[in-house]
């Protein structure tokens, strides 16, 4: 006598942004037919989801908002529910409320709700309520950029508060917009966190070279609508907008209400479980001891592990941490940065391999170890960046001549080195995408469906587009 078929288990996603929506798609393609889950993601923003961090692309002009759209599970067995908040969690009877009295019972519960923007106690720029002030805005999500384009015009100033990753892209994609665009940056030097201070010199005048002033190791001290940013030494800096980008928070609110052990962040473990069971946390709302949050492909490979885990196709996975790599996207300019960009030479047996070439603006730092790579800074060196980055990853022990590996061909192939990632957040090599390519994916988009490559950070993109125009060429020579 034969038992019937377990009904599939409920998952249930909160948060629709670029990890939530990447876990519906993992699960999707491990169970296509819904036998194992099936799954519902609800979404605050009423878009589909996108690509957050390519908005500063949407403020350059160089995409529109349909172009950042991130693929949607094409399955009958995933619902995605757009402009609706989960309101509280009831972890004991496995229930979610949502803000229109709705009552979703789960099997498993994913938090992907995110991170929300830092506004710092500036006078005027938030307002009582803690929305923001008059002509201030965020980078965050659409309706941030938006906004955004409503208050800076071509020809207009504009001031970006802080000097990180984001800033700088928000500065730049303003500055091709037409705006007039000043940084201002409380830290010694921008992207303090992520490179050195030689490579930050250089960095900051390749911006002041494309017409962004760059304030660093100034503190605002009050924001007046319709004049500009008053700086501590009394300056003010005219502008109509004021963009805040200086840092998130996790939004952990519905999980500390819940119950949930939330520190700066919902606390997860390797299986990316929280103190609740069947409750799991994944992305920029998870805080793991290896780190991830603030970054795509963290994100992503939790999502991806979870899914293996909650489709039963994996049941052992897990998340070991992070390994991070920053890059730029700012157009015009190539920086690549990992590791123990800090490191001094011949602390804790680490050396260092400098280059510095400010009148080109080019600069690279490699730190090494025990022949591995644990470090580096490349300003100018896009074609090295990719090899150097899988270095880094795997620990393959480096080549005697180390200068060699920033020429524009290093010496990155053979059998103990593996063949550099063109999309790292997607793990898409250029075999990859050749084979697509001669599948008949001719164009980007083409390429991104077949591959996922330009879908994360967007730091491959003018590397595919190069790659896609030259087989293009060469088949036509033919």
């Amino acid at each position: 006598m034969s038992s019937a078929n377990p009904s599939p288990r409920q998952i249930v996603v909160v948060g629709n942004g670029m990890v939530g929506a990447r876990f519906a798609q993992e699960t999707a393609l491990l169970d296509p037919t819904g036998e194992r889950v099936r799954t519902t993601v609800i979404g605050a923003e009423h878009h589909p989801a996108y690509n957050r961090v390519l908005l500063p692309g949407v403020l350059s002009g160089d995409y529109t908002t349909d172009q950042i759209r991130l693929p949607a599970p094409d399955t009958p067995h995933t619902t995605v529910r757009t402009g609706m908040r989960a309101t509280a969690l009831d972890t004991a009877h496995r229930t979610l409320t949502l803000d229109d009295g709705t009552l979703l019972a789960y099997d498993e519960l994913v938090l992907a709700t995110g991170a929300r923007a830092v506004f710092p106690p500036l006078p005027g720029a938030a307002s009582p309520d803690g929305t923001p002030g008059e002509g201030v805005s965020a980078l965050r999500d659409i309706a941030d950029c938006h906004r955004l384009l409503t208050l800076v015009r071509p020809g207009a100033p504009a001031v970006v508060l802080g000097g990180g990753v984001l800033g700088l892209e928000a500065a730049r994609g303003l500055q091709r917009r037409g705006a007039r665009v000043s940084v201002v940056e409380s830290s010694p030097w921008i992207m303090r966190r992520q490179i050195d201070e030689p490579a930050a010199h250089i960095l900051s005048r390749l911006y002041g070279d494309l017409g962004v002033q760059v304030h660093s190791w100034r503190v605002a001290s009050r924001w007046i609508p319709g004049t500009g940013l008053e700086l501590d030494d009394g300056r003010i800096l005219p502008a109509d907008a004021l963009v805040v980008t200086a840092g998130v928070r996790a939004d952990t609110e519905l999980a500390a209400g819940a119950g949930i052990d939330v520190e700066h962040g919902i606390k997860v473990d390797d299986t990316l479980a929280t103190s609740r069971p069947r409750v799991h946390a994944i992305g920029d709302c998870a805080q793991h001891p290896g780190g991830g949050a603030g970054l795509v492909q963290p994100g992503w490979e939790q999502a991806a592990v979870l899914a293996r885990r909650l489709t039963g196709t994996e049941p052992g996975a897990r998340y070991s941490g992070a390994r991070p790599v920053t890059r730029l996207k700012a157009q015009g300019i190539e920086l690549t940065a990992f590791g123990r960009v800090h490191a001094q030479d011949g602390q804790d047996g680490v050396r260092t391999l400098t280059v510095s070439d400010p009148a080109g603006g080019r600069y690279a730092k490699l730190a090494t170890r025990r022949d591995m790579l644990v470090g580096a800074v490349l300003l100018g060196f896009p074609q090295a960046a990719a090899a150097l980055a899988q270095l880094h990853d795997t620990g393959t022990p480096l080549p005697a001549d180390r200068l060699a590996l920033l020429q524009d061909t290093p010496p990155h192939t053979g059998p103990n080195i593996p063949e550099p990632l063109v999309c790292r957040c997607n793990a898409v090599t250029r075999h990859d995408l050749e084979q697509a390519w001669l599948d008949g994916a001719r164009t980007r988009e083409a390429a991104a469906s077949a591959t996922r490559a330009t879908t994360g950070c967007g730091g491959c993109v003018r590397e595919v587009d190069a790659l896609l125009s030259d087989w293009g060429d060469r088949a036509s020579a033919n």
